[in-house]
């Protein structure tokens, strides 16, 4: 029997509630020093929203909440209506390969090629060989590796390699895909490349949340702004782009 933990079923029991919401979210590494102090967000299906803020501003701490590597020492995250502090360690494996999760630095399998590394996460939530053989290939296509299949990892480019990562991230339809600094190790060309793939992924209905530290691309692309400032949620702008001081 195969176990699925499906996002898209929570959220049809309340169509109207947000599909990320945290409250009064507090979290300390050393007690009395938050890296995140009394957070309160909600993110709607279908929404894309930046998250940025300067070096130990929190917003890393923010994903990694939102991805259960960590609890929150105080309040609480629901995900489509769940609880995250309520999940025992196998729903907590579940919930994650339920999500879309593009890091900075690829985390691609080095001895398997282009197609084992995205049908893996195919194979993580035992999808049958069939649905495997059909979306692998239709995924590689649409981030433009459909000639790359064999290929190893070493034997691509950066920008390559990210977008191997981003077809292992949404080839099981994910309904939220976070993104944790995923063109920081690129260059303009290859990070414009990889915000177009998580556009159109986007508008296919898939809410992403990237947390970056790229100006020019938040400004460019006009989606909603999050700005972190010492763990404190200073800002949530949802015109578009950073806020600038003025001079």
């Amino acid at each position: 029997m195969v176990l699925k933990y499906d996002l898209n079923k929570d959220l049809k029991k309340d169509m109207d509630a947000p599909v990320i919401l945290l409250q009064g979210v507090s979290k300390e590494y050393k007690e009395g020093i938050p890296a995140v102090s009394n957070i309160n967000l909600e993110i709607r299906k279908g929404e894309f929203v930046f998250i940025v803020g300067n070096s130990g501003s929190g917003k890393s701490t923010l994903i990694k909440l939102m991805l259960r590597e960590i609890k929150p020492t105080d309040g609480k995250i629901f995900i489509a209506g769940k609880e995250l502090g309520r999940l025992r360690r196998m729903g907590i494996a579940k919930y994650r390969r339920s999500l879309g999760i593009v890091f900075q630095d690829f985390r691609l399998l080095n001895d398997r090629t282009v197609y084992d590394n995205v049908a893996f996460a195919q194979r993580v939530i035992e999808a049958p060989a069939v649905e495997i053989s059909r979306q692998v290939p239709k995924v590689l296509s649409l981030v433009g590796l459909t000639e790359k299949f064999r290929s190893y990892p070493k034997e691509l480019s950066g920008g390559e390699q990210q977008r191997v990562a981003l077809a292992r991230a949404l080839v099981n339809n994910p309904v939220i895909l976070l993104a944790d600094e995923p063109t920081g190790n690129l260059d303009p060309k290859n990070s414009w490349e990889i915000m177009r793939l998580l556009e159109e992924a986007n508008r296919r209905g898939t809410t992403i949340v990237v947390v970056t530290h790229n100006k020019e691309i938040v400004d460019v692309m006009q989606k909603r702004v999050i700005t972190m400032n010492k763990g404190v949620l200073v800002s949530d702008n949802k015109k578009g782009g950073y806020l600038h001081e003025k001079s």
